[in-house]
This record gives C-alpha cells, sequence and structure tokens, in this order.
C-alpha cells in the first residue's frame, strides 16, 4: 500500500539530511552536474518535504538542489540550464502561475512538475496551460512522484524516429525535444513533445480529447476541459504555420489526427 508523503515525515525526518540553504548533490561527478543534462532544484516551502524529495530524487542519481523562493530559482537558470524544476505553487506572497509561467518562458526545454494542495480540475488545468508538465496534488504518494519523475526523463532520451518518409518530412527529435519540418528545425515545450510523440505513434487514426488527456496528461478529466484544444493550437501554428498542406487535422465531434498524406483543409 502507497503512504502519502505527510504520513512519512516521522518515518523518515531523522535519517535526512539538515536543509540549510545549501545544494544536496547526489553522487553525480562535477562534471556531471555542471551540464544541466541531469540537475534538479526544488523550490517547496515545507522544509521537510523539500529535505524528503531531495533524497528521493537523490537515489536516482540526480543532481539536486534546494532554492526558498523564484528570486533564487531564477538566478540558477540564469547560470546553467536545469532538466527538472519541482515547484510548489502555493508558497506565502506568490503568485504561483505567474512565477510558473516566468520560469517556463526561462528555460523552455526545462520539465516543471508543480506540486499544490489545491483540488479540483480547475487548478491542474490552469496549471498546464501556464506550462507545468505534470501535477500532483498533496498530500502525494512518493512513488507515484518518483515514477512520473522517471517518466519526465524518459520523454527527450529516445534514438530520433521518423513518422515516414511521404509524410512532408516530419521528423522528430526525442534527444533534443524537436520536431523537423521540411528541414525546418521547431523547438517544442515538453508537453508539446509529449503531445506530438503519441500523435505520431498513432499518425492515421483519429485520436479523442479524452483518449489525448488520459494518454499525454496522464489523468482523467470529468466534465468539459479545453487543454488539449490549447495545446493542439500551440502544435499547429509551431508545425503547420506557413505551409498550405496541413498535418493536424481536426475531426469534428470526435477528435484529432496526425495526418499521413497533408491536406489543404
Amino acid at each position: 500500500m502507497q503512504v502519502a508523503v505527510n504520513e512519512q515525515f516521522g518515518m523518515l525526518a531523522q535519517f535526512l539530511p539538515t536543509w540549510q540553504g545549501s545544494s544536496l548533490c547526489s553522487t553525480e561527478s562535477p562534471a556531471e552536474a555542471s551540464s544541466g543534462l541531469s540537475r534538479v532544484l526544488i523550490m517547496e516551502g515545507n522544509d521537510a518535504l523539500a529535505r524528503l524529495l531531495a533524497t528521493g530524487l537523490s537515489a536516482e542519481s540526480l543532481a539536486v538542489e534546494l532554492v526558498p523562493d523564484p528570486a533564487s530559482v531564477m538566478r540558477q537558470l540564469e547560470k546553467r540550464t536545469c532538466q527538472l524544476l519541482i515547484l510548489d505553487l502555493d508558497q506565502p506572497d506568490m503568485d504561483g502561475l505567474a512565477t510558473l509561467r516566468t520560469l517556463r518562458a526561462m528555460q523552455p526545454e526545462m520539465h516543471i512538475l508543480v506540486l499544490s494542495g489545491r483540488t479540483g480540475v480547475e487548478g491542474l488545468v490552469a496549471a498546464f496551460d501556464h506550462g507545468a508538465d505534470e501535477y500532483l496534488m498533496k498530500p502525494f504518494s512518493l512513488l507515484e512522484m518518483m515514477a512520473r519523475v522517471r517518466a519526465l526523463r524518459r520523454r527527450c532520451t529516445f534514438p530520433v524516429q521518423a513518422l515516414a518518409p511521404s509524410t512532408s518530412k516530419l521528423v522528430l527529435h526525442r534527444e533534443q525535444c524537436r520536431a523537423e519540418r521540411d528541414g525546418r528545425m521547431i523547438d517544442l515545450t515538453p508537453r508539446e513533445f509529449a503531445l506530438l510523440d503519441f500523435m505520431m505513434q498513432h499518425a492515421g487514426k483519429t485520436l479523442s480529447r479524452a483518449m489525448l488527456t488520459q494518454q499525454v496528461w496522464n489523468m482523467e478529466v470529468e466534465g468539459n476541459t479545453n487543454i488539449v484544444d490549447v495545446y493542439m493550437k500551440y502544435l499547429r501554428d509551431k508545425l503547420d504555420g506557413g505551409h498550405s498542406e496541413k498535418l493536424i487535422r481536426t475531426v469534428r465531434g470526435m477528435g484529432y489526427m496526425l495526418q499521413t498524406q497533408p491536406s489543404t483543409t
């Protein structure tokens, strides 16, 4: 049975290192840590939870650094790249969504996992719309969080995969989290990348909004949400903008399709 994080404090706190604003690094070499490829920043208002997360992530051979506030995160991102940011949206005296949007803009390819005590689909959708790649509601299972981190790391670590030779030369570069169409490189956010990756794996098939929400966002949504429509517009602007032949097709009343043969509609 999984144990919620807030129930683990009593068992693990005595074994956790004291946090005084310093770095908590894994066993990586300095060269590996400085590369940014496995670097994680944690901004969490609860010190005990922050130390617990740092301990778990360090065990995954990640270089972990705890940062107390948005200004500190920005200073770190200005110095070097970061693979993953774990962001507490509920810190006092902070506009969580505005901070999320700002940090996303600083490093578009960085993964952002949001933690929040807010319940309801509205908060979740707002976080995704402002740049989050994953969202966990407190209290949460530490095992689930670690699984989500591993899934984020896998998204950009696979070899290059082409859609098909005859599909307008659209290629997915997984190791760079980028797409290429007709020789033009297209930068994608991690969520846009995950959405395009899933559509490419099912090219020529109609994918419902419910299926995309479940497979790409790893969540079940009750009621109406436009999160898929919002991200589909982002993808269309990047992939089809400036092209008379369109790759993404809306199937009315059903969902979306990545066409194997581009059309002008």
